[in-house]
């Protein structure tokens, strides 16, 4: 998509185009659910685009009940970000943002939180159902307490970073990523079962977290990157180093500071753009209107306090 569309540029057709994604067959009331007997609201003192609901009475806007509900940001600026976060294979920064749109930087940065929450995916998964491999691997963001940056080799330095677990089905090349306070079994197991089939091929390196968990499933595949080994056939966690490398490039190129706080987030945003990348036959306007759909039910506030509440 052209970032001349008049979807970038007209609140009127960016709205038009939200309600197209949202709302394929028709207005849906976000308050009840009805979907039968919601008329526009085409009166001179109506603002553009203003339902009611036949059902419980209550009006609504596409932007109700989603990331965009209540922001003085006009609609089309909203997609436009939303297309270029999509679209930008290591992210975008709110700098530029602010810049390129003609928001003020905060507001530039909260409205990239709000897209990266409509991002997040936590719908359960089960990783290598009939056998596929599965790759997982950890690896460490951020710098210490003293702003220095730490050793990047296992054993130097890890206690100072913020630690990521990820896992990439080869098969369906879909990917999830978790922020997780240590790399203990104890830890890591629990997410392990939860996102990989008991009849998954398990494929690690040789790190000492990985063995009894590798029990439980009906393969373990574990590459010695130690040993100077990086594959033997099929058994490597390639897929998954090249899953890193992006996003480190990301993080490290475009975000450079982030609070564990927000991590998730922006791990979210990278999962997103992976599992929805041109490889798996998905464009940057499909990548863009997956996220406008996915905005419903995914209201962020900001507070003075600088904390993120979920509404």
């Amino acid at each position: 998509m052209n970032l001349t569309d008049p979807i970038f540029t007209d609140k009127d057709a960016a709205r038009e185009y939200l309600e197209a994604q949202r709302w394929p067959n028709g207005a849906v009331c976000p308050h009840c659910g009805g979907t039968d007997k919601n008329t526009r609201l085409e009166g001179s003192k109506h603002r553009p685009g203003l339902y009611q609901c036949g059902d419980c009475r209550q009006q609504f806007t596409v932007t109700v009940g989603t990331v965009f509900e209540r922001s003085k940001v006009p609609l089309n600026k909203w997609l436009l970000a939303t297309h270029l976060m999509a679209s930008s294979k290591k992210g975008i920064s709110a700098h530029q943002l602010h810049r390129s749109i003609g928001v003020t930087y905060k507001t530039a940065w909260f409205m990239f939180h709000r897209i990266r929450e409509a991002m997040r995916n936590d719908d359960p998964v089960s990783f290598g159902s009939g056998g596929g491999a599965v790759e997982v691997d950890e690896t460490f963001i951020g710098r210490d307490k003293s702003k220095k940056p730490v050793g990047t080799k296992k054993g130097r330095g890890h206690h100072h970073k913020y630690k990521i677990l990820a896992l990439v089905d080869r098969a369906t090349g879909m990917s999830r990523a978790i922020v997780v306070d240590d790399l203990k079994a104890d830890t890591l197991g629990p997410i392990i079962r939860k996102n990989v089939a008991a009849e998954a091929r398990l494929m690690t390196d040789e790190a000492s977290q990985y063995t009894l968990i590798g029990r439980e499933f009906a393969e373990h595949g574990v590459v010695r990157h130690g040993d100077g080994e990086y594959g033997r056939g099929d058994t490597h966690t390639n897929t998954i180093e090249g899953y890193f490398s992006v996003f480190k490039r990301g993080m490290k190129g475009v975000y450079q500071h982030c609070g564990r706080q927000h991590l998730q987030r922006y791990v979210a945003e990278f999962e997103f753009r992976y599992n929805h990348r041109t490889a798996n036959e998905v464009t940057d306007t499909e990548r863009a209107a997956r996220i406008l759909r996915a905005a419903e039910g995914r209201r962020l506030t900001y507070r003075r306090s600088d904390a993120w509440a979920i509404a």
